[in-house]
């Protein structure tokens, strides 16, 4: 895969080690990520049902499966992420249910998840959408492997209370409104919302 891919909002490759983490940088943007995103109230947006299935896109190094698994009746969480590192340390953090079979880790983007269709209940993306090479390809793979009637949940940094990181990275207007916009053309329903430090879209397929 692409290490450095060209991402949609900024027209340029992505160098950051929290794009694609690897080697000693990455497992410290792992390590940082880990601690500091706190995506409880992305729990409440994705309204997980017990039996569900769920897909995390750009998973990083597990801190939103291990929720999911925590807090939800999920029957099964699956994490994609380009970083083999990520994936290994995602495994590590998720030892436990990824041995008793609840989680499945693998490589993989929001344009090539590897999944079949209409697989999923709900897909959660939080704070990567903005590094996707295609933004509009990404979301037709969401669309294609979530259920009729299931949620995409795609979160960035913003939010009505960001710090100062999320200040730094949160998207103008226009590209939040292309989000919006490339949702609506292929969901049935779309919403938009303000959490404390995300800007978050949930779908209805």
């Amino acid at each position: 895969m692409d290490t450095n891919p060209r991402s949609w909002a900024v027209d340029r490759p992505v160098t950051s080690p929290f794009a694609h983490p690897s080697g000693v940088l990455g497992r410290l943007a792992g390590r940082f990520m880990l601690r500091t995103n706190k995506q409880d109230d992305v729990l409440d947006v994705l309204d997980v049902r017990p039996g569900d299935q769920v897909l995390e896109v750009g998973n990083g190094p597990g801190g939103l499966v291990r929720l999911l698994t925590a807090r939800t009746g999920a029957a099964l969480v699956r994490g994609v992420d380009p970083s083999p590192a990520m994936r290994d340390v995602a495994t590590k953090v998720n030892r436990r249910a990824v041995r008793d079979g609840r989680v499945a880790l693998g490589l993989g983007t929001a344009e090539r998840t590897g999944l079949t269709d209409l697989s999923v209940d709900r897909v959660v993306s939080v704070n990567n959408v903005a590094i996707w090479p295609d933004l509009e390809a990404g979301l037709r793979e969401l669309h294609r492997v979530v259920r009729p009637g299931g949620t995409v949940v795609i979160a960035w940094h913003g939010g009505v209370s960001p710090g100062r990181i999320a200040r730094d990275l949160r998207l103008p207007d226009d590209k939040l409104a292309r989000i919006e916009a490339a949702l609506k053309k292929i969901f049935v329903e779309v919403t938009r919302r303000e959490l404390v430090t995300l800007d978050v879209f949930r779908a209805v397929r």
